[in-house]
C-alpha cells in the first residue's frame, strides 16, 4: 500500500543524468566518407582525362553529335571521364542516402549533414574541374599546335 497517497515507483532507480548508451555513428560516418569519395576521386580522374582530350583535340569545342569520330584519338581518356562520372553519381547517392538515415535515425547526426553537403556540392566540383581541365588543356593543345 503506497505512504501518503503516492504511488510505489516502478523499476529501478536511476541516478540524475543518467543517458541512455548513445547510438552507433557509423551511418553518418559511413555517408561523409563516401561522400568525400565521391567528391575527391572522381575529380582527379576527370581533370587529368579532360586536360588529356582538351591537348588532343584542343578545337573539341567545335565537335558536333554527327561527327563523333574526331574523339578517335582520345578514346581512352573519354572513358575514364565517364567511368568517373558514373563512379561520383552511385557513390554520392549511397552518401546521399546514408546521411539522410543517418539524420533521420539520430545515428551521426552533424556527420550525416555534412555528408549531404559535400555530396550535393560533389557535381558541382565535379563539371566544374572538368570544364577547368578541359580548357586548360585545350589551351596547351592550341600552343603546341602554333608554335
Amino acid at each position: 500500500m503506497p505512504v501518503g497517497g503516492y504511488a510505489v515507483p516502478a523499476g529501478t532507480y536511476q541516478a540524475p543524468g543518467a543517458t541512455a548508451p548513445s547510438s552507433s555513428r557509423l551511418f553518418g560516418t559511413l555517408a561523409l566518407v563516401f561522400a568525400l569519395v565521391a567528391a575527391v576521386v572522381p575529380t582527379i580522374v576527370v581533370s587529368i582525362s579532360a586536360f588529356e582530350i582538351g591537348r588532343f583535340l584542343p578545337n573539341g569545342a567545335s565537335i558536333t553529335a554527327d561527327d563523333l569520330r574526331v574523339l578517335t584519338p582520345v578514346r581512352d581518356q573519354v572513358l575514364w571521364a565517364e567511368l568517373s562520372f558514373w563512379l561520383g553519381t552511385i557513390v554520392g547517392i549511397a552518401a546521399i542516402v546514408l546521411g539522410i538515415v543517418a539524420i533521420a535515425k539520430k545515428r551521426g547526426r552533424g556527420a550525416g549533414i555534412a555528408a549531404l553537403v559535400v555530396a550535393v556540392l560533389a557535381s558541382v566540383i565535379f563539371f566544374i574541374a572538368l570544364v577547368v581541365a578541359l580548357t586548360a588543356g585545350a589551351a596547351a593543345g592550341l600552343s603546341t599546335y602554333t608554335t
